[in-house]
């Protein structure tokens, strides 16, 4: 802990709970009267009511007399710990005079502290529980004495240390070995000199792990050529010696060979002999060291097949993301080396996390190449089969999320090596009926496309598979695909034929008896099972009453019914829309396949009367797409001029064959070059270096690092663990988190820098005494509005004149929502004995501290849409004119991406775009911008923008941050 800041505080290594000592302190009279008393829970009550007082700023001269008559002789263990605390917190010097503090204001000698003459008590109480025949005693004594840093209390006790060093029990000698540590590193040339060999010799004669790792310790911070030679004479043992002593020698290779390369080579062996041990932690630093101190592949493959066993072997999910890290940055260089370990990785895919398994996957496709592409989509298929076997299992969850992750890797691994897409796309297609069906249809579309030659077995395949599909956006991309490209007749007549037999004879409505029947099983079924009691009679004669349960007849008649059929009857009016369009397609390309005339006119008469049906079933059924009838009648009618009027057929026939699929083929290049130019934008954003950086020159760089140039991993790790992830904002992102809570003219100023960290809000409160007195009891009084709570209050403080202290309090936040922390400034004036109160203003907490820019695909978007509850409309006004530019307004403005491509050229006067964003909680935020440029309203822009999300406070807070940044553009600096 760092030294104290003001004249009030002391030097202190604990605090204490504030209810200790509930109903307020007592006075010094009080706590010297209750130490006499014999009862050690009094003493205790005391003790500690006299050491809070003190950590407050009290003085209490005359409390440190009564302790060492009533207390420093007790055998009770609890007040021998306090009587600790109170030693390390206690005065230990005398305050100087008037006099020698004038005589050093005016240049003369120096103020010289000189220690109380109570402490020489004192330190006979600590030498006598140094010397105590009970080894507690002792070895907490010692501990406590790793606190003190005062000379003149350690210096007669060294012979003391020294000989607990000898100690038969290994928990004294573990703490002597700190003790002396702790004693060399502050006065070792007066008080301890020959530290660092007292401590080798015990180190080579020493067995137990605790006290061989603590003198480890200080040879290696105190003399590290010693280290080094203790090292160097016990290296097949070094496993052995426990995981303390293995990470103290990995920090020993680290700081050595920061120093010196050349000594890397002293350390190759120890290293790879940590590669193996037991601890997953050495094993793990052991690696990341490695990799820091050589790049030759054979430091690299060891390192990398640690990495895989300890993903394999570790059940902690935390551990798998921390190891799947290592290996992504290792892909970067030496990806090769990887592709060879790429089996051992996929095993990982057996973690029931899906977030582990999506990491895995992101690992394996990058490291996919032609020699191993068959293995890994032999090792995908077989995952994707068990999805299916453990639907039943507690891994139902996983299985939905884990499908959809598999398909994707499928199809990216299909795109990029087309010799697979034939063995994969047949796999896949059997899901065709699960969940993850748009995801394997969306795929099978592309291969369709893409690849001509396997056409007539997707065809086939799909033609026998159509019947099973049970979701309607499924069904509809599967009668596109037969609908454009069945090319043969064989094909145009399978399909035609299995269509019309899943569709049925018109008409499409519920009968009247089917209603009827429908509704009277679903009041049954509403009804659940009845109860019967009746009297029976037994084989032996005598009476008993059973109960039976009676459940409704099943009624079977309609899980007959085709798919297809169902969903047309149900009202599925775009469906319907889809279903004449595919027919219609097959009808005109039967004459130019082959088909004869009379087959080819039999499928003209029987996809006009089903068209007939469509459109009346979409007049009568009152469905949620009641407004689509317009759109329907309208396609179905040209579908039925097309094959109706030899007028229309010659204009319409070449645009309904051909021109669905040149679009489509167009989509996809255009697909594709959007990824290939994120991925290569992604390259080149990564920039290790700027071209006017300082070039530093191991060699010559000073022992210590400085101006924060840390090696090997440090910056990356002091980047993570402060939030920031470039240096140069640190000054602009510290001034944007500090509020200012009292005004200049208070008696007390204070201001707060709101450090933000996921769950946790730290605030560090600057607090100013702005009065010529002493201001005692001072207490920053917190209280929260909104999903926070506060964990650590403030405590009290008492400051001196135009004195500062930096106050500290931790709120933890379980929700993604807008919040307020206030509160109040109480303090007590020590001159005039006068209460104040001071109301600070208000920490407005903003959402888009949370707010996590995320992507996913538009089916799960729609998916999540429809599932989430929570709904805030905001009305569009602003005085932006242009679309895209409002939509980049609202996108910057939010922290949230855009998931709608669209073509920044294109000048319209409309725009639809989905918004998508994460919380730190996990929480999803989805946002529908519909924004139309109107001409009769002076150019300007309206419309809504809909948030939706799973819980009411991030709808809310959402929707207050849209109003109140949507009116306009920022000021450009």
């Amino acid at each position: 802990m760092s030294a104290a800041n003001n004249s009030n505080e002391s030097y202190c290594t604990f605090t204490l709970a504030s209810d200790v000592t509930a109903g307020g302190l007592p006075s010094e009279e009080e706590i010297a009267k209750q130490l006499e008393s014999n009862d050690p829970k009094i003493k205790r009550h005391a003790l500690k009511a006299a050491i809070m007082a003190m950590l407050g700023g009290e003085a209490l001269p005359r409390i440190l007399m009564q302790v060492i008559r009533f207390c420093i002789n007790s055998d009770d263990k609890p007040l021998k710990k306090l009587c600790m605390l109170y030693w390390e917190v206690v005065p230990k010097y005398q305050e100087p005079t008037s006099d020698e503090v004038l005589r050093a204001a005016s240049g003369g000698q120096t103020v010289q502290r000189k220690l109380l003459p109570e402490m020489i008590l004192v330190c006979n109480a600590l030498m006598n529980d140094l010397n105590h025949p009970n080894e507690y005693v002792r070895g907490s004594m010692l501990r406590f004495l790793c606190k003190v840093k005062d000379e003149e209390i350690l210096g007669p006790l060294i012979p003391s240390i020294k000989a607990c060093l000898q100690h038969r029990h290994q928990y004294v000698r573990k703490n002597a070995a700190m003790a002396v540590f702790h004693a060399h590193r502050l006065h070792g040339e007066t008080l301890i000199p020959d530290g660092p060999e007292l401590m080798d010799a015990f180190i080579s004669a020493e067995t137990d792990i605790g006290a061989r790792r603590n003198a480890f310790l200080m040879l290696y911070n105190e003399s590290e050529e010693l280290a080094i030679q203790f090292l160097a004479k016990n290296l097949d043992d070094v496993v052995k010696f426990g995981d303390g002593f293995a990470l103290l020698v990995l920090d020993l290779t680290r700081k050595a060979c920061r120093r010196d390369p050349n000594q890397k080579s002293r350390f190759v062996r120890v290293l790879f002999q940590m590669l193996s041990a037991e601890s997953p932690a050495v094993s793990y630093e052991a690696a990341w060291t490695l990799i820091s101190l050589s790049n030759s592949p054979t430091a690299i493959r060891a390192a990398a097949v640690t990495y895989t066993s300890l993903l394999n072997s570790q059940n902690d999910n935390n551990v798998k993301m921390i190891v799947l890290e290592r290996l992504e940055k290792l892909k970067g260089k030496h990806s090769k080396i990887l592709q060879e370990l790429l089996p051992d990785i996929m095993r990982g895919l057996s973690s029931p996390n899906p977030d582990v398994c999506e990491k895995v996957l992101d690992v394996a496709m990058a490291l996919v190449s032609n020699k191993n592409v068959a293995d890994v989509v032999t090792t995908l298929k077989r995952e994707v089969s068990k999805t299916t076997q453990e639907s039943s299992d507690s891994s139902e969850e996983k299985g939905k999320v884990y499908r959809n992750m598999l398909i994707q890797a499928i199809h990216g691994c299909a795109v990029r090596f087309p010799d697979v897409a034939e063995s994969v796309v047949h796999t896949l297609m059997d899901f065709l009926s699960s969940d993850g069906g748009m995801q394997v249809i969306i795929f099978v579309r592309a291969i369709v496309e893409k690849y001509p030659d396997l056409r007539p077995a997707i065809l086939t395949k799909l033609i026998n598979t159509v019947d099973e599909v049970t979701n309607t956006n499924v069904m509809c991309i599967c009668l596109w695909i037969l609908g454009e490209y069945c090319e043969t007749s064989e094909t145009v007549k399978d399909a035609y034929d299995t269509i019309t037999e899943q569709l049925g004879e018109a008409p499409f409505i519920v009968q009247a008896k089917d209603k009827k029947a429908r509704e009277e099983a679903a009041a049954a079924a509403a009804k659940g099972p009845e109860l019967v009691t009746k009297n029976v009679v037994l084989a032996d004669g005598t009476y008993a009453t059973q109960t039976v349960y009676s459940e409704p007849k099943v009624n079977t008649a309609l899980d007959n019914t085709p798919n297809l059929r169902k969903m047309i009857v149900g009202g599925d009016i775009f469906l319907g829309s889809v279903v004449s369009s595919c027919l219609t397609k097959m009808c005109l390309r039967g004459a130019d396949v082959g088909l004869d005339a009379l087959t080819v006119k039999s499928m003209t008469v029987n996809s006009l009367l089903t068209m007939c049906g469509i459109v009346k079933m979409a007049e009568v059924t009152v469905s949620a797409q009641k407004s689509s009838l317009a759109d329907c009648s309208d396609r179905v009618t040209l579908c039925c001029r097309a094959l109706l009027d030899p007028k229309a057929n010659a204009i319409l026939k070449q645009a309904l064959l051909s021109e669905g699929k040149s679009s489509f083929a167009i989509f996809l290049k255009s697909v594709q070059g959007k990824e290939g130019k994120t991925k290569e934008e992604s390259k080149d954003d990564v920039m290790s270096t700027q071209a006017d950086d300082l070039i530093h020159f191991r060699q010559l760089k000073s022992l210590t690092a400085q101006a924060g140039d840390l090696d090997l991993d440090d910056g990356s790790d002091l980047a993570r663990a402060t939030g920031y992830a470039d240096g140069n904002s640190l000054l602009t992102n510290e001034l944007s988190h500090v509020y200012q809570l009292t005004g200049f003219a208070d008696p007390v100023y204070a201001e707060a820098f709101v450090t933000v960290h996921d769950y946790d809000i730290l605030l560090d409160i600057l607090v100013i005494n702005r009065t010529p007195n002493t201001l005692a009891n001072l207490t920053v009084e917190l209280s929260t509005m909104g999903d926070m709570k506060i964990v650590e209050r403030p405590q009290s403080h008492t400051i001196g004149p135009l004195d500062q202290i930096n106050i500290r309090a931790s709120i933890k936040v379980s929700s993604t929502e807008t919040g307020h922390i206030f509160g109040t400034i109480v303090y007590e004036d020590a001159s005039t004995q006068e209460k104040g109160y001071i109301n600070m203003n208000d920490i407005h907490m903003d959402i888009m501290d949370y707010i996590r820019p995320a992507t996913c695909t538009d089916e799960v978007f729609r998916s999540m849409w429809a599932e989430f509850e929570w709904e805030n409309k905001v009305a569009i006004t602003t005085s932006i004119t242009d679309l895209i530019e409002f939509l980049d307004h609202i996108v910057s403005s939010t922290n949230m991406k855009s998931l709608t491509p669209f073509d920044r050229d294109e000048n319209g006067s409309f725009l639809a775009a989905n918004l998508y964003a994460k919380s730190v909680f996990g929480e999803d935020a989805l946002v529908n911008v519909s924004v139309e440029k109107k001409d009769d309203n002076d150019g300007k822009l309206a419309g809504y923008i809909r948030i939706r999300s799973k819980t009411q406070g991030i709808a809310l807070s959402l929707g207050d941050r849209i109003t109140s940044v949507q009116r306009g553009l920022p000021p450009k600096q």
